[in-house]
């Protein structure tokens, strides 16, 4: 990948992680979401472009600050997987929910989820922080150490 192809790839990176928190939000208005986030780190977006398996990235960006941005990265998964849990997960449902197509969550579900919410959104621009300067970087860099 190219300096270009490397640039680009942050920013989709970045689109990507961004489109999963409006989900979120989505389904705690109560919104049908039909493609829910991957639960682990490596299958969503985010992760495949960033555990890209010819393993330049922690080249380009430095050990440390890879590691730092790999830790965020894990952090808001397992902060996630509290709301998918709430939303996703298969629940066990009655009669009437299977035939009406509704598996509304409880007014206290709701309420923890808002709550898993506001940790996942702060988290999320501590992310979103650390890509951008992952961007910075690579554009700072010679063109010459991508090839």
């Amino acid at each position: 990948m190219d300096k270009a192809q490397s640039l680009e790839a942050i920013q989709n990176a970045r689109r990507a992680h961004e489109l999963q928190m409006k989900k979120i939000v989505a389904v705690i208005n109560g919104e049908k979401v039909d493609n829910p986030t991957a639960v682990n780190k490596t299958q969503c977006d985010f992760g495949k472009w960033f555990y890209a398996e010819d393993g330049r990235l922690p080249k380009l960006l430095g050990a440390l600050f890879y590691n730092e941005l790999e830790g965020l990265h894990a952090k808001w998964h397992i902060e996630y997987v509290r709301l998918f849990e709430i939303f996703f997960q298969n629940k066990k449902q009655g009669f009437l929910s299977k035939v009406l197509g509704t598996n509304k969550v409880s007014d206290m579900d709701l309420d923890r989820a808002k709550l898993y919410y506001s940790e996942l959104e702060a988290t999320t621009n501590e992310l979103l922080k650390a890509l951008g300067v992952s961007e910075r970087r690579l554009g700072a860099l010679s063109e010459s150490l991508f090839i």
